[in-house]
C-alpha cells in the first residue's frame, strides 16, 4: 500500500495514467504527451526480464532519478512539472486502487505486460500473472473510480495461425498459438466484456512488430546489431524465409495518440485496430538494411522456425486510415538508420547493457 499522497496539478489537457512508462512504447508515449501538456502518471514494475538498467536510463531521459525510486513512492519529474512515476505492479489490485482513488483519470493507456512470444513457452505463470490478472486489476479499478476511457495493447499474435494475408481484425484471432498470444486474446475478450457491462470505452491496438530507438534488448533488430558490430553470428529463424511488418515507434506514437484524442468514438463502445506499417517485408532485407548501416555483413546462422513464431505478419491498416487519418511515414531503411545511430550513440556514453537474451522475442 502507499505511504505517500499524490500530488495534485492544474493542466489544461487531460490527465492520462500511462502503464508499463519504463518500457519501449510506453517511454516514447509519455514524452509525447508531456511535450504536448497532458498531466501524466506512469507506472511500471520494473522488472527484470531484460536488462533492468536500460529501463532506469528511459525514466532518467523523463526526469525521473533512479535514486528515488521505491515501491509505491512517487517521483516527480525534474524536467516535467506534470509527470509523476511510481513503480507498481498492475497485480497489486489495492495499490492500483488506491491510485485510482486519488487521481480523475481522464484515460488510461495500458502498455504494461510481460513481452515476449518464446519466453512465454519457458514461463508460461508470468503472462497470466501480469497480462491477465494485471488487466482484470486494471479494468476493475477504471469501473470502481468511473475511469469511462482505456486504450490497451493487444498484439499481431493474436492471429496465430491465421493464414489470410494482410490480417484483418475481421479475420477470426481464436487460434493463438503461444501463450503470450492467449493472454493477449484474453484482454481483448475481457475489455469488449467491460464494455458492455459497465459501459467504459475500450479501443485495443494489436501491434505489429515495433522496433527504433530505446528498443527492448531481446528484440531482433537489436540482437542483429549487437552481435554484427562485435562480429558475433546472428540466429535466422525458418532459414530466412520469414516476412514481418515493421513499424517504427515514432508511427506507432502517432498512431496511439490519434485514438487518445479521437473525439468521435463512442461512450462504451468497444474497438480494435491493427496498428502497424501496413507493409511485409522480408527478413533477409531487413538484415540487410542493418549491414548498410554498420557497413558489415552478419555472420548467419539458419534455423528451422521455433514453436510458437509465424512465417508472415502483414497489418490491414484500413480502419485506422479511414477513421482517424493515420499514415504511417517512416521507411525501414529511414528507421533502421535511426536505430543504429541511437545503439552507437547510447553506448558510447553508457556502459554495455546485457543485449544478449537466453530467449529473442519473436520478430
Amino acid at each position: 500500500m502507499f505511504r505517500h499522497s499524490y500530488n495534485q496539478f492544474e493542466f489544461n489537457n487531460m490527465k492520462v495514467l500511462v502503464t508499463g512508462s519504463a518500457g519501449f512504447i510506453g517511454y516514447h508515449l509519455v514524452t509525447r504527451l508531456l511535450q504536448r501538456g497532458d498531466q501524466v502518471i506512469g507506472i511500471d514494475n520494473l522488472n527484470d526480464y531484460y536488462d533492468v538498467n536500460l529501463k532506469y536510463c528511459r525514466l532518467r531521459e523523463s526526469g525521473i532519478a533512479e535514486g528515488q525510486i521505491e515501491y509505491g513512492k512517487p517521483v516527480l519529474s525534474v524536467d516535467f512539472p506534470n509527470y509523476q512515476f511510481i513503480k507498481l505492479d498492475l497485480t497489486d489490485a489495492g495499490g492500483l486502487d488506491q491510485l485510482f482513488a486519488g487521481n480523475g483519470f481522464d484515460l488510461v493507456v495500458n502498455l504494461a505486460a510481460q513481452a515476449g512470444v518464446r519466453y512465454s513457452l519457458v514461463n508460461p505463470a508470468a503472462y497470466i500473472d501480469s497480462n491477465v490478472t494485471g488487466f482484470l486489476n486494471v479494468l476493475e479499478s477504471c469501473r470502481n473510480n468511473a475511469v469511462t476511457r482505456l486504450v490497451y495493447a493487444s498484439s499481431s499474435s493474436v492471429y496465430g495461425l491465421n493464414n489470410k494475408i494482410p490480417f484483418s481484425t475481421a479475420d477470426k484471432a481464436d487460434r493463438p498459438i503461444s501463450v503470450y498470444a492467449a493472454s493477449k486474446k484474453t484482454n481483448e475478450l475481457l475489455a469488449h466484456t467491460y464494455s458492455h457491462l459497465f459501459g467504459i470505452q475500450t479501443t485495443g491496438l494489436r501491434f505489429f512488430t515495433v522496433y527504433g530507438p530505446w528498443g527492448r534488448p531481446d528484440m531482433a533488430l537489436y540482437t542483429f546489431t549487437k552481435a554484427i558490430k562485435e562480429r558475433q553470428p546472428i540466429s535466422v529463424f525458418n532459414n530466412g524465409d520469414m516476412r514481418r511488418d515493421f513499424t517504427f515507434i515514432d508511427d506507432i506514437i502517432d498512431g496511439l495518440v490519434k485514438v487518445i484524442d479521437d473525439a468521435d468514438c463512442p461512450s462504451g463502445s468497444c474497438n480494435i485496430y491493427n496498428i502497424g506499417r501496413g507493409e511485409s517485408v522480408n527478413l533477409m532485407d531487413f538484415i540487410h538494411e542493418i549491414e548498410k548501416c554498420l557497413g558489415t555483413e552478419a555472420i548467419k546462422h539458419y534455423y528451422p522456425m521455433q514453436d510458437g513464431d509465424v512465417a508472415e505478419t502483414w497489418a490491414d491498416t484500413t480502419e485506422m486510415e479511414q477513421k482517424l487519418n493515420y499514415r504511417p511515414k517512416v521507411s525501414i531503411a529511414e528507421g533502421v538508420e535511426k536505430f543504429v545511430k541511437w545503439y552507437a550513440d547510447f553506448y558510447s556514453d553508457e556502459a554495455p547493457l546485457a543485449a544478449t537474451m537466453e530467449h529473442v522475442s519473436a520478430i
